[in-house]
């Protein structure tokens, strides 16, 4: 028992693991109390609109007409297009690269 009491006592428990176990139980709880308000909010402002609703329900795309044309489209000839990088300007590069392919079909 006088370990124990010692234990308690000593400098290791008092600065460091006193407070540590009282940041991880209060943690639990708190987090606890605002996880169960997020909740509690999403349970009552989480009502979709009617209108909205009919709206998803007349959306007739699948997962299957999706792949059918995918299945159509041409994915062998396909032509890379750089981007414009972070210091260019996307209007000069656009307007490079229109010249280009008018050079291109001109030949």
């Amino acid at each position: 028992m006088e370990r124990l009491r010692r234990l308690w006592r000593g400098r290791t428990m008092t600065f460091a693991g006193a407070p540590l176990l009282l940041y991880l139980i209060g943690g639990s709880f708190g987090l606890r109390e605002f996880a169960q308000i997020r909740y509690d909010v999403h349970k009552l402002h989480g009502k979709v609109d009617p209108a909205l609703k009919e709206k998803l329900k007349q959306n007739t795309v699948t997962l299957e007409s999706e792949y059918e044309k995918l299945e159509k489209s041409d994915l062998n000839n396909w032509e890379n297009i750089r981007g414009p990088s972070l210091w260019e300007d996307s209007r000069t590069v656009q307007k490079q690269r229109r010249e280009a392919l008018h050079l291109k079909q001109s030949d």
